[in-house]
């Protein structure tokens, strides 16, 4: 019996991964690589992570397709063909599902099962973890891949549950077609699900009710079919391309890199740019100038442009001034890309309410109630957003060694050390945790450089025969001060955004992800490594065996 079969038998495993995205399924992909013998639990009835669950029309990623995949394999990039600049949900869901098949990834993973709860034994080094299922595992390497927007959260509106029609989560969206058509609907949130879900429902509904509390800044994808002149260019070099991209990029993503600010500029030739930006679309943008997310006074010119665009769109003046964001600096939250958005509002049979003069009270058995105003509605979608970044890991009960829950420690907001590893927890890794560059980025670039880190962290670990690492406490508290240091020379801290966990009432507002650059972090870790993993705490526990003994 080989060790892999052993180990499955024994319920013991080198490592057990939380979540079959794209995080969990490259991680599952590089442990086997080592030999080691993996575990994957994924709480969907199939693989795919966010694009599993994130079903709603209009559901497409907002970086473009030929930057949105995997780089690991050459083979990969070169037989896989996009059909869209911006792929949508139903594509990325069957790319996810290719690369299960190819790499014979799914023998591993268990779908259809929580990880309810994770404790650290002292005494055998090792992870005892409890999956829904009633059975206990363990693992020497306890990996969260559970994605940093996949916990939905729909707010506590009074009477929710005497509502008697439908009610969505953009987030938890059905399986099977829903069809809006003659309904009176309602969206509730304004946030990127519902701008690109909006138009959609629109065309279906005989009545359709935005309910906004926060406008945002959205600009348009001016997605179509992607042809082989622009396909094959990549393909032939995608090699220097991914490099610069992980290397030369803030974001990892490849797009024009501007010698000056805004304020460099007359104002006629500002208004050029941004016209070729908001021609060009998406979210390249918010690089028309170099500065716009850190020089309040430049932002102003890109935010008062984008104002403009909403003003020259949406016919009725009123509707329109309640569209403008101006209570954030556009890019200060993760800026929206949308096909149709502002025209939809034009439409008769759309309705704009604002719930920030006037909230919502209650909902209804059949609608909801707005202030003084009652609004009949057959179907609510929640738009609502997540609680994000630590919002899935929250919903483990992780315990550490001397007994102090994950939980408890990040009761204050989330501490780690390069969004890594959390001190005090010993051989638990996150994948594109609080503190790293994650949703800040393109979140493939992100999930590979994080995997590949680990694994070499991992595979040195064996070749020395050591089997515990940690953070120590003051390499996590310098990172802590550092992300947020980097995190207030920009824009980013002056919006109420979920970066800030300030979507989820009581939630500690701190900055959660790392903007110093995906380029500048990559070198940090790298250099971390190099440095016989400086600030981590590394040891031998256990006698040098494999998990399958």
């Amino acid at each position: 019996m080989d060790a892999m079969q052993k180990s499955a038998t024994s319920d013991r495993y080198d490592a057990v991964v939380v979540g079959a995205g794209f995080a969990g399924l490259y991680m599952l992909h590089r442990l086997r690589g080592l030999g080691l013998s993996v575990r994957v639990y994924e709480q969907g009835g199939d693989v795919g992570g966010t694009w599993y669950w994130n079903r709603y029309p209009g559901a497409r990623c907002d970086v473009e397709s030929m930057q949105y995949s995997y780089s690991f394999s050459e083979e990969l990039q070169q037989e896989w063909d996009w059909s869209e600049r911006y792929a949508p949900q139903p594509e990325i869901l069957r790319y996810a599902n290719h690369v299960a098949d190819r790499f014979d990834l799914r023998r591993n993973i268990q779908l259809d099962t929580r990880v309810d709860t994770a404790a650290f034994d002292e005494a055998t080094n090792r992870w005892s973890i409890h999956t829904s299922d009633g059975r206990t595992v363990s693992a020497t390497y306890f990996i969260l891949a559970t994605g940093c927007l996949s916990n939905a959260r729909v707010p506590a509106f009074k009477g929710l549950e005497n509502f008697r029609g439908k009610t969505y989560h953009t987030g938890h969206w059905p399986h099977e077609t829903v069809d809006f058509t003659g309904q009176r609907v309602g969206v509730i949130g304004t946030g990127s699900s519902a701008i690109q879900s909006i138009p959609l429902i629109a065309e279906q509904a005989d009545h359709l009710h935005v309910f906004q509390r926060t406008p945002n800044f959205s600009v348009p994808a001016h997605n179509a079919a992607l042809t082989p002149d622009i396909t094959q260019p990549w393909k032939a070099d995608y090699a220097e391309r991914r490099h610069r991209a992980r290397t030369e990029s803030r974001n990892g993503i490849l797009m024009p890199i501007p010698e000056k600010g805004a304020r460099d500029d007359t104002e006629d030739a500002r208004q050029r740019v941004y016209e070729a930006g908001w021609l060009r679309g998406g979210i390249s943008f918010m690089a028309t100038y170099n500065d716009l997310l850190f020089d309040k006074a430049s932002n102003d010119t890109a935010s008062d442009y984008v104002r403009g665009k909403i003003r020259d769109i949406v016919r009725d003046p009123a509707v329109a001034q309640l569209l403008q964001p101006h209570d954030h600096p556009i890019g200060a939250k993760r800026i929206c890309v949308d096909t149709d958005y502002y025209a939809t509002f034009n439409r008769p049979n759309v309705t704009l309410v604002d719930i920030r003069s006037t909230p919502i009270d209650e909902i209804l058995p059949h609608g909801l109630r707005s202030g003084d105003k009652g609004y009949t509605l057959d179907a609510i979608v929640f738009a609502t957003g997540f609680d994000a970044m630590t919002g899935s890991v929250a919903k483990i009960d992780i315990t550490g060694p001397d007994g102090l829950t994950l939980n408890q420690k990040w009761a204050e907001g989330p501490r780690t050390y390069l969004g890594l590893m959390s001190a005090g927890f010993p051989n638990l890794f996150l994948i594109t945790g609080p503190g790293s560059p994650s949703v800040l980025s393109n979140m493939i670039v992100s999930i590979e450089q994080h995997v590949d880190w680990i694994t070499a962290c991992i595979d040195t670990l064996r070749a020395r025969g050591l089997d515990r690492i940690e953070a120590t406490r003051a390499a996590e508290d310098e990172w802590v001060d550092h992300v947020n240091e980097v995190a207030h020379r920009t824009i980013y801290p002056q919006a109420n955004s979920w970066y800030m966990g300030a979507n989820i009432p009581g939630k500690p507002r701190i900055f959660m992800p790392y903007i110093g650059g995906v380029g500048a972090y990559r070198q940090i870790c790298d250099d971390v490594a190099a440095s016989d993993y400086e600030g981590f705490a590394v040891s031998a526990r256990t006698p040098a065996a494999s998990a399958a003994e």
